[in-house]
């Protein structure tokens, strides 16, 4: 072949490719007209687009739909999830069959569009919301479509996407998680709306319902009372003989929003509005606390996240079992305190705020009003409650139960909806006067304020009176006065205020005695304080075999601990204030009156206290792994961590951080988060412990000062370290600290890196910028991590420890970060670090020991300042 004819055919096959693709760079796939790897479709109006990808560190190729107007690929549908093509030898077309098929070079079919019905013109076409439908070219109806992906969705429900059943033909759309963010294969979790009953949706682990909606009272889940419908989003639930779906329509084309299951199986919604935002904003998520988990308290059992214990019985109920349910364990539920005889006079309890029980074995009716709805429910024995099954307007449909009440949750601010529970009269009666109780104490106290009011508005007025006649009276003798009476005066006035001081010295110190006192007595005052169960010392001492040095599980500036074992087999551990701890009662108290308030599965859970004179003890649940820092810092035990594991760990603290700065009832600081206060149950699951140092903060309160710093060095801000100031933002540049540490194996208090002297945040900091983070990662991980997980945990870290405290991110942002595989994250700038030195040179001089920010000791700081 001759030059010039190379050439022009050189030139023809470029051509041929470049018209090829261009031609794909439309909407729509003909039995003519293939993608290849390397192409894409998109639809008409730019807002998606589909293709082959790889996922994260994955060497397998997928086709799949994301968003084309989003700089971050977002992928929201896979097709081939569970046969991913090992090369970028796959071709999408449409096959013999007319149906869409994904083939290799080698015609091995790896995934096929099963459509039921044969078109005579197969077009498939991606649509503007995201629906890749196969139709028929030649059919004049454009939206009967033979086959679409919305009715096969991955983990991503969008704007239009029903998620339940059609009944006629039992195809039921739901929503699995991708197994790993490099795995789009089927996941462990999945989201399902459930037809039995009166229809509710459920998050499943497998088989395990995990979370539940509850119904649809006409207006939202009565178990989601965020969901409202507005000028941006509106939500719709259809339930009929032929269907049982939801779904939800985005009014305004600039905002995109998204349901998903992600990986770890958390069910979020996030939203994205063009030109406005640079990464996904969460909008809304389940299981943000104990009371999202199914069936928390059992049945007949109250979920309230708002109090402490979580868990209370129905009025005419107990607890089934009164042993677990004072450790604060109420998933035995509750059972009636008499024996129920159905009679004719039995009542209705009314419940407000309520998240309706469990109704996939409830009956429904929606022609009824609640009035006939009550009389069915009176004259059928086994009906155990009823409600309205739509709350629009004045209420209409019937709803009753001949079950047990499981999962049912109260909302005191908004939310829910009335449940009436059926009760004996004798029961109703009692509540009816604790209503009446309550009513007469609500009027006898208004009076009581009413009428000290008055009486204080009067003595307020004489005060006034009396004080402007004797201020009258003073100027009067002030100017009539001699010089020397003057002076006089002058030094009276000053030896009562002396006297007055020196007084009211004694009475504080007679104050901290009686105070003193009163600890030594465990009477029912202290009991209704501390809201726990009190053990008393014998039994203390005799489950940890008189404090025995084989039952000691560690010791710290506070004391020891001790494991011990109730009589019951109930293990525990026991945290025993040393009396010559620098710890004293403030701190015990402390840490009773938090913790016993707080129910997060990642706080560690206190079971009682004892209060006998000298003695102050802690019990708390039995961490079988003890804490972190006896597992990461040790070369030997610390393989059992593999990187799952301790991913695990990382994103399990920054839930029950986020969970004590923003959604327990108080806003709490810990001021005092390290490795050793981080325990790991059985499963290695974390907990945070360890409360005596935590501060409460108010609700429009960001920051605090304190003239005497607590907590560890190596894990306190500089903020903190050097001039007092503590916020959230300096317990987030301990968990900084934290995920680095887990991360690498090493302790930041104490490790300087051979060749520059940097601590680890130094060191970490130095691998970022020259891209060698991974480096960072314990040898004893091995091979079993995602690369992607890893860089994004040590950018988590690094953003944490900013040197700067408005550079940090809060915990909510942290566990979004964590927890989606899309979230942007800004580059970490400078942590708040100092040099490493050598040992010799730090103690040449107590003057440059004091100059440093940082500093070997390894003692606690544990003085607090008087509150």
């Amino acid at each position: 072949m001759s030059g010039r004819l190379r050439l022009c055919f050189v030139f023809m096959i470029t051509s041929l490719t470049l018209l090829s693709e261009i031609s794909v760079a439309v909407d729509t796939i003909t039995p003519t007209l293939s993608l290849k790897d390397g192409q894409t479709l998109v639809s008409t109006d730019g807002n998606f687009e589909l293709g082959f990808f790889t996922p994260g560190s994955s060497k397998y190729r997928y086709v799949g739909i994301w968003y084309k107007k989003i700089p971050i690929k977002t992928v929201v549908w896979v097709a081939n999830r569970n046969s991913p093509i090992p090369d970028s030898s796959g071709v999408l077309s449409i096959g013999t069959d007319g149906n869409l098929v994904l083939l290799n070079q080698q015609a091995r079919i790896f995934w096929t569009a099963n459509a039921t019905s044969k078109a005579r013109n197969p077009v498939a076409q991606l649509l503007g919301s995201g629906n890749l439908v196969v139709r028929d070219g030649s059919d004049t109806d454009p939206q009967d479509y033979l086959w679409q992906s919305f009715d096969y969705p991955t983990d991503t429900l969008l704007p239009g996407m029903k998620l339940g059943w059609d009944l006629k033909t039992g195809l039921n759309r739901y929503l699995t998680s991708w197994k790993s963010p490099n795995d789009p294969s089927v996941g462990d979790y999945s989201f399902k709306i459930d037809p039995h009953g009166f229809p509710q949706a459920f998050l499943f682990q497998g088989l395990i319902p995990i979370y539940r909606s509850g119904p649809w009272n006409g207006i939202q889940f009565s178990g989601v009372p965020e969901m409202k419908s507005n000028d941006i989003v509106s939500f719709d639930f259809t339930f009929n003989e032929e269907e049982v779906y939801y779904k939800y329509t985005v009014k305004k084309s600039s905002v995109f929003s998204r349901l998903m299951v992600n990986t770890t199986g958390l069910l979020q919604r996030y939203t994205w509005e063009l030109g406005v935002n640079s990464f996904w904003i969460l909008f809304w998520y389940a299981r943000k606390d104990q009371c999202d988990g199914y069936k928390n308290c059992g049945p007949y059992g109250i979920c309230d996240s708002n109090t402490s214990p979580i868990c209370e019985c129905i009025q005419g109920f107990r607890p089934q079992n009164q042993k677990t349910w004072d450790l604060r364990d109420g998933s035995d539920g509750c059972v009636r305190k008499t024996n129920y005889v159905c009679q004719k006079d039995d009542g209705f309890l009314t419940l407000k705020g309520m998240k309706l029980p469990d109704s996939s074995k409830a009956f429904v009716d929606e022609s009824m009003s609640l009035e006939e709805c009550a009389t069915q429910c009176r004259s059928n024995c086994s009906c155990t409650a009823y409600a309205n099954t739509n709350i629009n307007g004045e209420g209409s449909g019937c709803v009753f139960w001949v079950v047990e009440l499981i999962d049912l949750r109260e909302y005191l601010q908004e939310g829910g909806q009335d449940l009436y529970v059926r009760v004996a009269a004798s029961e109703l009666d009692a509540a009816e006067g604790t209503k009446a109780d309550k009513r007469r104490r609500i009027i006898l106290i208004t009076s009581i304020i009413g009428g000290l009011g008055l009486l204080a508005l009067a003595f307020s007025i004489i005060y006034l009176i009396v004080w402007r006649w004797r201020k009258t009276r003073s100027q009067w003798k002030k100017d009539t006065m001699h010089p020397l009476w003057r002076k006089r005066k002058a030094e009276d006035r000053s030896i009562r205020r002396k006297s007055i001081r020196e007084k009211s010295q004694d009475l504080q110190a007679v104050d901290g005695a009686i105070a003193s006192t009163r600890e030594c007595y465990s009477d029912e005052s202290n009991n209704d304080d501390i809201e726990l169960p009190l053990f008393d010392f014998d039994t203390i001492e005799t489950a940890t075999d008189n404090f025995s040095d084989a039952n000691k599980l560690g010791k710290g500036g506070f004391g020891s601990v001790y494991k011990g074992e109730l009589d019951d087999g109930q293990e525990i551990a026991v945290k025993r204030l040393s009396k010559n701890s620098g710890q004293g009662a403030e701190e015990f108290k402390n840490e009773v009156m938090l913790i016993a308030r707080l129910q997060h599965r990642n706080l560690v859970r206190l079971l009682g206290c004892c209060i006998e004179c000298q003695e102050k003890i802690l019990v708390y649940e039995y961490m079988q792994n003890k804490s972190l820092d006896s597992i990461i810092f040790n070369k030997t035990k610390s393989t059992i961590l593999d990187w799952r594991k301790r991913f695990n760990i990382i994103v399990g603290i920054a839930r029950g951080l986020l969970y004590l700065h923003q959604d327990s009832r108080f806003r709490i600081v810990h001021r005092d988060l390290k490795a050793s206060n981080i325990l790991l149950d059985g499963d290695m699951n974390p907990k945070i412990s360890d409360f005596g140092m935590a501060r409460i903060f108010g609700g429009d309160q960001t920051e605090a000062n304190t003239k005497r710093v607590v907590g560890t060095y190596g894990y306190m801000s500089p903020e903190y370290a050097m001039d007092g100031l503590f916020s959230v933002k300096s317990d987030a540049f301990s968990f900084g600290v934290l995920v680095l540490e887990i991360i690498s194996g090493k302790k930041n208090r104490g490790f300087y890196y051979s060749n520059n002297q940097h601590n680890l945040l130094g060191h970490a900091w130095t691998l970022w910028k020259e891209g060698r983070a991974l480096e960072l990662v314990d040898t004893s991980v091995g091979d079993s991590y995602h690369t992607y997980e890893v860089l994004r945990c040590i950018q988590v870290g690094l953003l944490c420890v900013q040197e700067r405290a408005e550079d940090r991110p809060i915990m909510s942002t942290v566990v979004l970060m964590l927890s989606s595989e899309t979230a942007t994250m800004p580059q970490p700038k400078e942590p708040g670090f100092c040099l490493g030195r050598n040992f010799m040179e730090m103690m040449s001089t107590s003057n440059k020991q004091e100059q440093d920010s940082c500093t070997i000791n390894e003692v606690t700081v544990t003085m607090l300042e008087a509150r």
